[in-house]
């Protein structure tokens, strides 16, 4: 099968994910700026799990883009991918609706953890799919910019247990380190 069906698919997933998260954003009851500042938490968890999206769709569609075939594995791990992207909008809008309490964060940052695993999987997969010598292979190489990301957020998971904005911090910081195209795909396209 070609990337063309499982890129629209997971478009259309990423899409939604989007949706869900503005919509947990409601107005405020008042019609003045302050009126505003109940939910500056809850802007700012949205934004930030907004970037986040878009980098996994921007990292997803580099991925594809030097793909040419889709074996079994590739769209199961795609769809293990999906589902842990498709639990951020839950806590996005429980840690803005908390002023992200630290429960709600320690949840937050395991989801991006699961999310961060499930996209190295979907590299793994994708190269054993298109093969050792593939561009893919070549692209990703030994993976450690993954590994890096998902050392760093296991360390925020440990980390919101006792300081949790310290744990944003962290996630932040792996956001940052992705929010640039993969340079190591964009070379090959």
């Amino acid at each position: 099968m070609t990337t063309s069906r499982l890129e629209a698919f997971s478009d259309g997933v990423l899409a939604i994910i989007i949706t869900i998260m503005v919509l947990e954003l409601k107005a405020p009851l008042g019609n003045r700026f302050e009126d505003l500042t109940p939910l500056v938490p809850k802007l700012l968890s949205y934004v930030f799990s907004f970037i986040y999206v878009g980098i996994y769709w921007n990292n997803h569609h580099h991925l594809f883009q030097i793909m040419s075939t889709v074996s079994g594995k590739v769209l199961l791990s795609n769809l293990h991918l999906l589902f842990w992207l498709s639990l951020i909008p839950f806590a996005t809008a429980w840690m803005g609706e908390t002023n992200f309490a630290q429960d709600t964060v320690t949840i937050y940052c395991s989801i991006l953890l699961l999310c961060a695993i499930a996209f190295s999987i979907l590299g793994k997969m994708s190269i054993a799919s298109e093969g050792k010598d593939s561009p893919i292979a070549k692209a990703i190489g030994n993976g450690r910019k993954e590994t890096f990301s998902i050392l760093l957020y296991g360390a925020s998971v440990l980390l919101s247990f006792f300081l949790p904005i310290v744990a944003l911090i962290l996630v932040y910081i792996v956001a940052i380190i992705w929010l640039v195209p993969d340079s190591r795909i964009e070379k090959l396209t």
